[in-house]
């Protein structure tokens, strides 16, 4: 009779041996080049899994609400810190059959099987007036096109065509008082206009006004080389293609930009979609102990703003028994499709030299959420940190240092009286020594390096040294306006650079940050509560480490306060 004991073990193995393909299956995600769509534009369905799946896909379902076009597939995998990792896309490219929010449903790779998605298709475009001989033309447009100051404005243009392009050229969207700043890769796609197929070509980028009023986009011109429909000739040159070349206009865009609302209280004026504040501690901040350590750091996350936008975060007074060190924030932007995103970050050192209960200020950003137009806050409440003393340490305690004893002078004992040999040794030895003293004493004389003559300063070193202190000076009288006029007459000697924004990147970060932070307060409300002790501070920074770096390396970096 079969033991059961051994029945048991054997089940267990064959469970064991299942389990394998359940928890490694392969995850498959989805996601699309562009959503929404039109229903008369094609776009992209990728799937993307994190290992081999189980078989390839069966996009047979995709057809009861979408037309496919083409597929591809790509993978990529990559070997980090002793880990190896693996991606695999599949590409579908497709156009809806219908509006509304379509589901792309569960798509089975073998026994694995993606997640479902979806995406929203608006009405197809009515038709447009487009001539028929109109195989190449340009289209613009804005959203929104009334935004408020320093408000993100998605600025799009779009390349329709039907013949073949040798290549081609695209002017950039100018715009005074503005920062423009182009968004992610083109993107590509089919459409039909009145019933003829267009290849689109989409080219974004991300408008920021930076003062109110009617504002004008100026036209884009494309320059292409259009390649022509007749025979070529057998006398070219084997063959080439023949192309002529076409140049063509968009529309301007008019934005009429609204100024900061009345009812924004905020000293720091502040438009995004969305905004995210929130803060991290290395440690338990509970239980720090006097004399160690611990990182606080605090994070802005805001989404259609730039990163100069993003006010600084560690501002508020604290208890003289905490030591604060903060370092360099660091700053980013990720350009998105849908648009910019700007994330700060700053991380201070708290050392509590004292045990006791602390209090930090609470952190309060007022912003404006361009979506709902209204005034939000973004807060962290005021923390509470305990420190305790550390585990083994001693007070420091003054240990006095015993005088040392005064020697008393020896008693100097005659000697008799050296031999007339020993004698003439010194007079040689005294004579020697003091030829030596008048050689050396003669070779200085003549080495003495002769007096350097005055250098008059040039022209240009005298323009930058007046800029200064006129910097100095509006800095000291808080002076917005003035500051700006000085750093431009600065930036203009020192790099060539012509607008504070160019000034700023050629600028170490806390320079840069001031830089920024004036360049706002002049297009904000608080231009006469701007203070400018911080920013003469990070010039006189700035120029102090530019010295640094034209010093020897062998040489010692001095230790800066952080």
């Amino acid at each position: 009779m079969i033991n059961m004991n051994i029945i048991k073990k054997l089940f267990f193995l064959l469970l064991l041996s299942f389990a394998p393909a359940i928890v490694f299956a392969a995850q498959i995600g989805v996601s699309f080049d562009r959503n929404p769509v039109s229903q008369d534009e094609s776009f992209q369905i990728i799937f993307t899994a994190n290992d081999t799946p189980d078989n390839d896909p069966d996009f047979g379902p995709l057809e009861q609400d979408f037309e496919i076009l083409g597929q591809s597939q790509s993978s990529n995998s990559s070997w980090i810190n002793g880990k190896s990792s693996k991606t695999i896309q599949w590409t579908v490219n497709v156009m809806a059959k219908h509006p509304g929010s379509l589901i792309v449903p569960a798509v089975k790779f073998g026994d694995d099987v993606s997640q479902p998605a979806s995406v929203l298709v608006t009405q197809a475009t009515a038709n447009k007036a487009v001539d028929a001989d109109d195989d190449l033309f340009l289209e613009v447009d804005a959203t929104p096109q009334s935004p408020y100051v320093q408000s993100q404005v998605l600025y799009a243009v779009r390349l329709y065509r039907r013949v073949e392009i040798a290549q081609a050229s695209l002017s950039e969207p100018e715009l005074g008082d503005a920062v423009i700043e182009k968004l992610g890769d083109d993107s590509n796609y089919n459409t039909q206009i009145n019933g003829v197929n267009y290849l689109v070509t989409e080219r974004k980028y991300a408008v920021f006004p930076q003062k109110s009023g009617s504002l004008t986009i100026k036209p884009l011109m494309l320059t292409a080389e259009v390649v022509a429909n007749t025979r070529p000739n057998f006398n070219g040159f084997f063959n080439s293609q023949m192309t002529k070349t076409k140049k063509i206009l968009s529309k301007s865009v008019t934005l009429e930009v609204k100024p900061a609302p009345a009812t924004f209280t905020g000293k720091h004026w502040l438009s995004a979609e969305q905004l995210v504040l929130k803060e991290e501690w290395s440690g338990d901040n509970q239980q720090m102990k006097v004399g160690e350590p611990l990182t606080r750091t605090l994070t802005l996350l805001a989404k259609g703003t730039t990163v100069g936008q993003l006010p600084e975060l560690n501002i508020g007074k604290i208890d003289e028994q905490l030591k604060t060190y903060p370092d360099q924030p660091a700053l980013q932007e990720q350009k998105k499709p849908e648009g910019l995103i700007a994330f700060r970050e700053e991380k201070i050192a708290v050392i509590p030299s004292k045990a006791g209960f602390y209090k930090l200020p609470a952190i309060e950003i007022p912003w404006f959420n361009s979506q709902s137009q209204k005034m939000e806050i973004a807060k962290i409440p005021e923390t509470t940190i305990t420190a305790i003393e550390a585990a083994g340490v001693q007070p420091d305690i003054a240990v006095p240092v015993a005088p040392t004893p005064v020697q008393q002078p020896q008693k100097i004992e005659t000697t008799p009286i050296a031999q007339p040999q020993q004698q003439n040794i010194w007079l040689w030895v005294s004579v020697f020594l003091a030829l030596g003293w008048l050689a050396t004493l003669a070779y200085f004389l003549i080495k003495r390096p002769a007096k350097k003559p005055v250098v008059e300063k040039s022209e240009r070193e005298i323009r930058l040294e007046d800029s200064v202190k006129s910097l100095k000076k509006a800095c000291a009288d808080n002076n917005a306006a003035a500051a700006k006029d000085a750093l431009l007459a600065w930036g203009r000697q020192k790099f060539g650079a012509t607008s504070l924004g160019a000034i700023a990147e050629l600028s170490d970060a806390r320079l840069r940050d001031e830089i920024l932070n004036l360049n706002q307060v002049l297009y904000g409300k608080a231009v006469d509560q701007w203070q400018g002790k911080k920013l003469f501070q990070a010039f006189v920074e700035n120029k102090a480490r530019e010295k640094m770096a034209a010093t020897d390396d062998d040489k010692l970096e001095p230790l800066y306060r952080l």
